[in-house]
């Protein structure tokens, strides 16, 4: 068990040893790494996003590095709703925080994959409302608005379970991050990767297989604090900020802003899992030298 005992947090009705949560979509969908990374430090899992059906890769290459981060078009590979009750189950033997995440078509399929993972024994689901590579499951279904506030309605009343949507950039983000919560959402996510290409100049086409993915690291990371903040001061629910976390200080960072839990994902490929505990140690010294009694106590003080 790994104690920091300044940094314990509860988001939404989850109680969190610390802020720090897993990103969905970097490990793959293998329980095992899900408690490798939770042995690590990490307050929190997100899963891999789930689809009703199974799901294949797009074909290699699938991954490429930038001047300042990555792009992805894995392309929502997962295992499909079957696995689900399995993963959620390994993981809360473990007492992990665990949030699954869903997409779907249509309501119905959200409905039946929220309506799994909550009879299975998840915290909350994250409504994965934004990947930018995937036709009909992603930047789609979160720019329609009346749709986004359909689903996370459904789910709360015939479901029960909590709600994270998880927003892409967008210039309306923020008036649809208000509309989910009046909706009934129980917090947001903000935000997913943001859309992008490299193209090889002696090959003289697009890197990907997919020609477009997601850019992750540390180029996103001024426009997701941003977007935190300015959500920070229109929203009640509570903020979970993702977006090109590097450091320690880009923690700090999100917290100052407003959010109230940070997911990492990206960052881990680089500097693997020991990054997580040493964060954590940094973020507390930080605390202490600065006079602070709790981590709480950051979160929102730009705005002051």
């Amino acid at each position: 068990m790994v104690i920091f005992e300044l940094l314990d947090i509860d988001l939404a009705g989850i109680r969190l040893r610390n802020p720090l949560m897993l990103a969905s979509g970097v490990v793959g969908s293998n329980p095992s790494m899900y408690l490798r990374i939770w042995q690590s430090g990490i307050g929190g899992i997100v899963t891999k996003t789930y689809t009703v059906e199974r799901r294949e890769s797009y074909q290699t290459p699938i991954i490429t590095a930038v001047r300042c981060g990555y792009l992805n078009a894995v392309g929502l590979e997962n295992p499909g709703k079957d696995d689900i009750s399995q993963t959620v189950e390994a993981l809360k033997a473990q007492r992990v925080p665990t949030i699954v995440s869903i997409t779907g078509k249509n309501l119905s399929e959200f409905l039946l994959l929220a309506s799994i993972a909550y009879s299975a024994g998840a915290d909350a689901v994250e409504l994965n409302l934004s990947c930018p590579h995937v036709r009909n499951l992603g930047l789609e279904i979160g720019l329609n608005r009346e749709l986004v506030i359909k689903i996370v309605r459904e789910i709360k009343n015939d479901v029960g379970i909590r709600v994270f949507p998880k927003l892409g950039y967008h210039p309306y983000i923020v008036e649809t991050a208000k509309l989910i919560e009046l909706a009934g959402a129980d917090a947001v996510v903000i935000m997913n990767t943001i859309r992008g290409m490299k193209i090889d100049i002696w090959l003289e086409k697009p890197v990907l297989s997919n020609k477009y993915g997601g850019l992750s690291g540390p180029a996103i990371h001024p426009i997701a604090v941003a977007s935190v903040y300015e959500a920070y001061e229109y929203l009640d629910i509570p903020i979970i900020a993702s977006g090109g976390v590097w450091s320690w200080e880009d923690i700090i960072e999100f917290m100052l802003a407003g959010a109230r839990a940070v997911q990492i994902g990206s960052v881990l490929a680089e500097k693997k899992y020991n990054f997580i505990r040493e964060t954590l140690r940094k973020i507390e010294d930080f605390l202490v030298r600065n006079g602070y009694r709790h981590i709480e106590e950051i979160i929102g003080r730009a705005h002051q």
